[in-house]
C-alpha cells in the first residue's frame, strides 16, 4: 500500500523538477530543482528496497524476513553525493555572479565569444 503512495510522489517530483529544469533561467532555482530530482531518485532507491513486513538485519532470527541493505546504503552514499555536488554548483553560480553580475543563464550566453 505504501508503494504506489511513494511512487506517484517520485513522479510528481521529477515532473516538476524537470518542468522547472526547462523554464526557469536563473542559477539558484536550477540548482534547486536539480535537488528536487535527486530526491526523486533516492525515492525509487528506498521504493526499491522496501519489503513489507520485513526487519532490519541488525539481530539474526530465523523465522524474520531481512530487508536488502544495499539500497539503504546507495541512498546514503547519494545524499552525500548530492550535497556535495549542491555546493559546487552553488560555489560556481557565487563565482559566475561575482565575474559577470548575473546569475541567469540567459544574459551569461550574450558574453560567450
Amino acid at each position: 500500500m505504501l508503494a504506489p503512495t511513494i511512487l506517484t510522489g517520485a513522479i510528481v517530483l521529477t515532473g516538476c523538477a524537470f518542468y522547472g529544469l526547462i523554464t526557469h533561467r536563473h542559477m539558484i532555482r536550477l540548482v534547486i530543482c536539480l535537488n528536487i530530482l535527486d530526491s526523486a531518485v533516492l525515492l525509487v532507491i528506498v521504493l526499491l528496497g522496501y519489503e513489507p513486513d520485513a526487519a532490519a538485519p541488525i539481530v539474526r532470527q530465523a523465522d524474520l524476513q531481512y530487508v536488502l541493505g544495499l539500497p539503504h546504503a546507495l541512498s546514503l552514499t547519494a545524499i552525500v553525493i548530492s550535497a556535495c555536488t549542491t555546493a559546487l554548483m552553488l560555489g560556481y553560480a557565487v563565482r559566475v555572479h561575482r565575474l559577470r553580475g548575473t546569475v541567469y543563464v540567459d544574459r551569461l550566453t550574450r558574453w560567450r565569444g
